[in-house]
């Protein structure tokens, strides 16, 4: 992250959280400067930054005031899902690829983006990490981690579920190209061709194209955007489909953000177990919460070995570093040895590398930052979604992560938006991504990882134009706002 990057980011946090109200003054660039221990550029960019993002205004010959807002457009949540309880064949794979080849594009804005920004992260700390490690390499290193991974790497994995009060066998731990191979590699072990996967409605398009790359079925099970799949429509899908394994994302769920509360994990894992069906629990945005208490995995109840919990650091430390990890429980050796038949080894020098970084003890300080920066960025891109999106958005706050899912009225075609989108430099990634039956064709997943790109919030102001634009052309109004009445709403917090 770049200084006046981390200028803006600790002046929005004391915005948010009110310390600077509504109608400040903020420091002159001059007093800023000094106060910092920073150049005035950097003080300028930073207070432009926040210009950009909407939470200042600069006031001629006067300075810089602390933006008011109009009163904002409060919404409720989006309603839980209820996708009927059947087994499908997925046919996902070209739809994702039509739809988001631009989304990693530099010149486009990446709303529809996996990943969030690469400024978020200390890649050239990570570089120099990666030279030294490489300087010094011990070549017979090549071959001795081929299988499970680097030692150093597996050791610090396994003190970090320590820490988290879990108990992890050094021996489950297997390193992977990035978590979706982890992913990937969990489903091979413990499925064969036409067996049936049990998912959240809507659920990760990455899911979806392993299903159908495996020539497995998937049925989808009812989830709610503040507290994740409901475990009532599990055991009934269970009760009416022989299932193979369970392919969930208790921990700020992609993309509904959705955080399974303690509770339903350990009823989850116990309803599980007791028909012996595995656990394949996507765990990549753990790290990012919001709350004072990290919230804990599904393994942290996992007596059985049963949980396969899988992780990576391209989410939250290294993107394009592809080190992923799965704790296999009792499928830990077929998982090593899946791995070795399919990709030999993993991603030897970044595993060094990263090793040598949380090595050093910087990793925890790194997440506090991130963590601060992403809060700042979901408060900006809500005030811009309820600012510019047309009234009967629905849209729940996560409590982590640094995803939105946004119910527009049913007039919008996520799809038509998705093109216009696209003809402005804007990517998205609309509902039918996230659905074997392509259901959701209002909603749409925003990334808020980029808040600190200046082009963040005009981008989202243009899809909201654009989302009142496919809504009129919808309805038939010509030259009409998309407003019904004003409703009275109000956000509701992920539980």
């Amino acid at each position: 992250m770049k200084l006046y990057e981390r200028c803006a980011n600790d002046i929005a946090e004391l915005i948010r959280n009110n310390t600077l109200r509504p109608g400040d003054r903020l420091p002159s660039v001059r007093e800023a400067s000094a106060a910092r221990g920073v150049s005035r550029s950097t003080v300028f960019q930073a207070y432009y930054l926040l210009e950009t993002r909407g939470l200042i205004e600069a006031r001629s010959r006067s300075g810089y005031y602390v933006k008011v807002h109009r009163l904002p457009v409060k919404f409720s949540a989006p309603e839980d899902s209820t996708p009927a309880c059947v087994s499908r064949d997925v046919d996902i794979g070209h739809l994702v690829f039509d739809l988001l080849g631009l989304a990693g594009r530099r010149d486009f804005v990446p709303l529809g983006s996996a990943f969030l920004s690469p400024s978020l992260c200390p890649l050239t700390r990570l570089a120099r990490h990666l030279w030294t490690e490489m300087r010094d390499f011990d070549p017979w290193r090549l071959i001795e981690d081929l299988a499970p991974g680097n030692e150093a790497l597996r050791r610090n994995l396994v003190l970090r579920y320590m820490t988290d009060g879990i108990a992890v066998n050094p021996a489950e731990i297997v390193l992977t190209n990035g978590a979706m191979e982890a992913l990937n590699l969990c489903l091979r072990a413990v499925t064969r061709p036409g067996d049936i996967v049990a998912v959240e409605s809507p659920t990760f398009y990455g899911a979806l194209q392993a299903i159908e790359r495996l020539h497995l079925r998937a049925v989808e099970v009812a989830t709610a955007p503040d507290r994740g799949i409901d475990i009532n429509a599990l055991a009934a899908a269970l009760e009416q489909h022989r299932v193979a394994a369970c392919w969930l994302m208790p921990n700020f769920q992609n993309p509904l953000g959705s955080l399974m509360p303690e509770d339903r994990k350990k009823a989850l894992v116990e309803l599980l177990a007791s028909k012996e069906i595995p656990l394949i629990e996507d765990d990549v945005y753990g790290e990012l919460y919001f709350t004072e208490k990290k919230p804990p995995p599904a393994k942290a109840f996992d007596t059985q070995g049963l949980v396969m919990h899988c992780g990576s650091f391209s989410k939250s430390l290294a993107p394009g570093y592809r080190v992923g990890w799965v704790a296999g429980g009792r499928f830990a050796k077929k998982i090593e040895q899946l791995r070795l038949m399919y990709t030999i080894s993993p991603a030897i020098p970044s595993e060094a590398a990263i090793a040598a970084y949380l090595d050093q003890g910087s990793y925890d300080r790194h997440l506090r930052r991130m963590r601060q920066a992403l809060t700042g960025y979901q408060a900006i891109a809500i005030d811009a979604v309820q600012e510019h999106f047309p009234h009967g958005t629905l849209m729940a706050l996560p409590k982590g992560g640094y995803f939105l899912w946004i119910e527009m009225p049913s007039a919008v075609d996520a799809l038509q938006l998705q093109t216009l989108a696209c003809k402005r430099g804007i990517s998205l990634a609309p509902g039918p991504l996230f659905s074997s039956d392509r259901r959701f064709r209002q909603c749409l997943r925003l990334n808020y990882g980029h808040g600190g790109d200046p082009r963040f919030v005009p981008a989202l102001r243009a899809v909201g134009e654009l989302a009142k634009l496919v809504m009129d052309e919808s309805r038939g109004v010509a030259g009409g706002s998309g407003a019904p009445p004003q409703q009275d709403r109000t956000i509701r917090p992920a539980a």
